[in-house]
């Protein structure tokens, strides 16, 4: 006579359940909830927008850069933001377009990038700009938004006035009383 033992069948079932569900669901939860190891750094990525401005003459073709960062020296730089573009849009209607120019930097023009790199501490709160050429560029405003933590964006930097070239030129509104990156 043959016993059936349902009990030890239904927790046998129930372990393979286990380990094929929820491993997954726990692998997603350890990247979100558990901490870095103190020495490991993590990458964000950053939506750099980008407006030129409707001033005749306003727009360039010169390499831009970009340098921006948190109070804890955490600074982060793009050597050539034009190369890195990710769309443009439209100032009065926000979504995307598509027939749009190639070329960033167009007068009237908002422009989007993204960079991935190690990660700030604390909200952006300085952001410099580098015009490196022959010709002239006139930005309204440039914004940081960090994508895996809105609580460290920017707000807006707003230039509105042509760049000088070849130099370092932004705005810092860190509560440190040192310069970032070494100006002076």
């Amino acid at each position: 006579m043959m016993k059936c033992n349902f009990g030890g069948s239904i927790i046998v079932l129930l372990i393979v359940v286990f380990l094929v569900i929820f491993p997954k669901h726990l692998a997603v939860a350890s990247r979100v909830t558990l901490p870095l190891h103190p020495n490991e750094k993590r990458n964000c990525t950053y939506a750099i927008t980008v407006e030129t401005t409707c001033t005749k003459g306003a727009d360039t073709s010169n390499h831009v850069s970009i340098r921006f960062g948190d109070s804890n020296s955490n600074d982060i730089m793009v050597n050539r933001l034009n190369s890195k573009r990710v769309r443009t849009l439209d100032p009065l209607e926000p979504q995307v377009l598509d027939d749009v120019p190639i070329k960033p930097f167009q007068t009237c023009t908002i422009d989007q990038f993204e960079h991935t790199s190690k990660c700030v501490e604390l909200p952006v709160c300085y952001l410099y700009l580098k015009l490196t050429g022959d010709d002239d560029w006139r930005p309204g405003f440039v914004q940081i938004r960090v994508l895996e933590g809105p609580h460290l964006s920017s707000n807006y930097f707003y230039f509105r006035r042509y760049l000088p070239r070849n130099v370092w030129h932004g705005v810092d509104v860190c509560d440190n009383k040192s310069p970032p990156f070494g100006l002076n």
